[in-house]
């Protein structure tokens, strides 16, 4: 009851308003903020157009010649490689590129756009509420055909244990750079501009990104952008929002593997 309660629109908003009375929303001046969206909306859209056409494993030919490339392809890693492509795609336009704005051109500290703990352990029931009512959702959809057949997306993740563990590694490094860049990056670096607005900027492209993806996920990430954003600004923290998403990919890939019966029974795969 009391998270239907949290969404109703009046509490978002009281929320919100309790953001901007707290400080830092707002402190820029107009030709300031017109300056700082301009730079960050263009790094955005950088970062979001260099990763959709960056991280397909595809590209890796072009990069290391095609002799390399036929080795590559032949080897049994091939596939774990892709993600770390993928992976390392990830890093670039969600890490590497916004820090580059963070010091050369509003001059701040990367320290100071989320990576911190700060209040985080003070939101901890925000971040409960946020993730028990996802995790039943997993086990309800994991049931159905598509679930697992998308579930996870590294194919070979149970073929042994060592796939498993280098799979969610990678694939939760990659959530470490998302929060960071939506939930970090874009929410601090707009909020001096425009204060707690900053959190509807930011659930835009955060619910494109998941257009590829099965249309009931791509639904629920309006709400979750939104209450991970709310809740990254209060805590001004992008951790609690790392540990919900890394509670949410490993249970939606351990629930695939339990239904296909592939979880790991070898440490190596070879």
């Amino acid at each position: 009851m009391r998270f239907v309660q949290s969404l109703h629109p009046h509490r978002i908003l009281q929320a919100l308003d309790k953001i901007d009375d707290s400080g830092n929303s707002y402190s820029l001046d107009r030709r300031q903020s017109l300056r700082r969206v301009f730079i960050t909306l263009a790094c955005v859209a950088v970062a979001l157009l260099f990763i959709h056409y960056a991280k397909f494993s595809s590209n890796i030919p072009t990069v290391i010649g095609s002799e390399l490339a036929q080795r590559w392809q032949s080897s049994n890693w091939y596939h774990l490689f892709g993600y770390v492509w993928w992976t390392g795609c990830h890093l670039i336009g969600f890490v590497l590129l916004p820090w580059l704005v963070i010091r050369l051109c509003f001059k701040q500290r990367m320290r100071d756009f989320g990576w911190r703990l700060n209040d985080t352990a003070q939101h901890w029931r925000g971040y409960l509420l946020l993730l028990s009512p996802i995790l039943i959702f997993v086990v309800l959809v994991s049931f159905g055909e598509d679930f697992v057949n998308h579930y996870p997306f590294y194919k070979l993740a149970g073929r042994s244990w060592f796939d498993l563990l280098a799979w969610e590694l990678l694939y939760l490094s990659q959530f470490v750079f998302l929060e960071f860049f939506f939930r970090g990056f874009i929410l601090q670096a707009l909020r001096p501009a425009m204060g707690a607005n900053a959190v509807w900027v930011m659930c835009v492209p955060y619910l494109m990104i998941h257009f590829p993806k099965l249309w009931l996920e791509a639904t629920g990430a309006i709400l979750f952008g939104l209450f991970l954003g709310i809740l990254a600004l209060q805590s001004r923290s992008i951790w609690g929002g790392v540990l919900v998403h890394a509670g949410v990919a490993v249970s939606m890939d351990i629930a695939a593997l339990l239904r296909k019966q592939e979880i790991p029974t070898q440490w190596w795969p070879f």
